[in-house]
């Protein structure tokens, strides 16, 4: 009882036959894998040894994808706890960033001038964030 995720989400195939690095490969899937939601933020990922039994590979090169990762921030290590697939920033960030040019695009096509759209914008963040 004490997985909490019964079906493991994490499809990883390393293809010994490409020029790729198995490194790469590993780091590239499962960055793909959490930014994609396949791997939902605060998944647990196997430790270091285990994935690296599972795949054939050298325990150092899953440990260096694991560093490389949490350099991008996409997973969070938790001491002895585990590593974890972190919160989606770069996602959110891009997410935000496309509404926003969404609503800046239609309210310069509405002919609203650009006081009164950030007017707008700040009224309807404090109504959502109730500030």
């Amino acid at each position: 009882m004490g997985d909490n995720h019964p079906v493991n989400p994490l499809k990883v195939v390393i293809d010994q036959d490409t020029p790729t690095a198995p490194f790469e490969q590993l780091r590239a899937q499962i960055a793909d894998q959490a930014r994609s939601g396949t791997l939902p933020t605060g998944y647990r990922l196997p430790t270091v040894r285990a994935l690296a039994e599972t795949l054939g590979l050298a325990a150092n090169t899953v440990a260096k994808t694991y560093r490389a990762l949490e350099a991008d921030g996409v997973i969070e290590t938790r001491g002895r706890n585990g590593t974890f697939v972190a919160a989606a920033g770069d996602a959110a960030t891009r997410e935000t960033a496309v509404a926003a040019m969404t609503y800046a695009e239609r309210a310069l096509r509405l002919g609203v001038p650009e006081s009164q759209a950030l007017t707008a914008v700040r009224e309807a963040l404090r109504a959502t964030y109730g500030r």
